[in-house]
């Protein structure tokens, strides 16, 4: 689904705002497809609770080295 910017209306309820929430829309559906094959794949979700537990262990670390040290 192709959106058109240059739609030949001049009607005052084709509001630019509105296209753009449109896209956004579409676009957090793809985004969304995109992170439920990834989690559905087992190298993809093996990389993500790898990188999430990694981040985890970095905040924590630098909360203790903060806070404690």
């Amino acid at each position: 689904m192709e959106m058109d910017d240059e739609k030949d209306q001049k009607d005052q309820t084709d509001w630019k705002g509105l296209r753009e929430i449109d896209r956004a829309i579409s676009e957090n559906r793809l985004t969304s497809y995109s992170w439920k094959k990834a989690w559905a794949d087992p190298w993809g979700r093996a990389k993500i609770i790898t990188v999430l537990t990694l981040l985890v262990a970095f905040v924590i670390f630098v909360i203790v080295y903060d806070l404690v040290l």
